[in-house]
């Protein structure tokens, strides 16, 4: 027998216990100048109940610098450590907190300077316990991030907005002529008959 509504119900009490999903994302490449900027940096664990702890640090390259040079480093146990030079002061973790297992090591860098232009590298580095041993993992993961005066609007972007619009009139276009043959099709059908 099939009762409406106790899927429903069945489906609510039985997503109680759910966790939130991880999604890795590419991170953007252009920072304005003198405004907040977040560096993102995202590791999914592939198996969620696997034990782990991690730890994350953050290198960076400037244009035309030889070598990277570690910038911050974050650990649930110590907090996080910022490099003297240009990035202290305006380099904070924005990332996993209240966990040993991180996911998220993004960044957040407020104001974006000059000399934040160039090629950063998030490391991240998690030991999975197993039963009786410990596996360790390290994943790099880069991006170039470029310092402009003003903000540019992608492809994507402005192609969507376009997509909006010539949607919202074929849509009205349509509700016009239903509406029209709604009527019609009222007029034709003459008045309404007397109850007595």
């Amino acid at each position: 027998m099939f009762v409406p509504g106790l899927s429903l119900l069945l489906g609510l009490l039985m997503g109680r216990g759910a966790r939130a999903g991880c999604v890795e994302v590419a991170a953007g490449t252009e920072a304005v100048l003198g405004a907040p900027y977040r560096l993102l940096c995202i590791a999914c664990k592939r198996r969620s109940e696997t034990a782990a702890q991690a730890e994350g640090e953050w290198f960076f390259r400037g244009e035309g610098a030889a070598q990277f040079e570690r910038i911050l480093h974050y650990s649930a146990e110590g907090g996080q450590w910022v490099a003297p030079g240009p990035f202290a002061g305006a380099l904070w973790w924005n990332g996993s907190r209240g966990t040993r297992d991180l996911q998220d090591l993004s960044l957040w860098l407020e104001p974006v300077g000059r000399p934040h232009a160039g090629h950063y590298v998030c490391r991240l580095r998690r030991n999975l316990t197993f039963d009786g041993y410990v596996y360790s993992v390290a994943r790099n993961q880069s991006l170039r991030l470029a310092v402009v005066e003003k903000a540019r609007r992608d492809l994507a972007s402005i192609v969507s907005e376009i997509l909006m619009y010539v949607l919202i009139v074929v849509l009205t276009l349509w509700l016009a002529a239903e509406m029209l043959y709604c009527y019609r099709k009222v007029a034709a059908a003459g008045p309404a008959p007397e109850i007595t």
